[in-house]
């Protein structure tokens, strides 16, 4: 079975709608490198029913981002945060290298606290 990361981004998205079995083989899969044998040998079930439980887990999480976009509408809004962090700082070069107005790179000084402040939230 190859593996797609995008799985393990989209457990951390939609994980706690799966049921906890699902969860914990995707996540032992992905996340912890586990093989089936060693998932089924840790959860005493066959090596069939640990890829069975993975396949149902991935295409339910596949279907929740196709429906609710939850993972790509955080993406695009890390992308935006990361152009204006950067329109940001080219306001404060370029107010530094013509004259300086102070409100000019106070303004520009929140716009960028601001949006690292949004980029870092979790």
């Amino acid at each position: 079975m190859a593996k797609d990361l995008k799985i393990s981004y989209l457990l951390d998205f939609y994980g706690d709608m799966l049921t906890e079995t699902q969860r914990e083989a995707v996540d032992a899969y992905y996340n912890q490198d586990m093989s089936l044998s060693e998932i089924a040998g840790d959860r005493d079930i066959s090596r069939q029913g640990v890829r069975d439980s993975i396949k149902r887990a991935e295409q339910q999480l596949l279907e929740m981002e196709e429906r609710l976009g939850l993972a790509r509408r955080f993406q695009d809004m890390q992308s935006t945060l990361a152009v204006i962090c950067d329109c940001a700082l080219n306001i404060q070069e370029l107010n530094a290298q013509g004259g300086a107005v102070p409100e000019i790179d106070e303004n520009a000084a929140r716009i960028l606290a601001y949006a690292q402040e949004i980029a870092d939230r979790d």
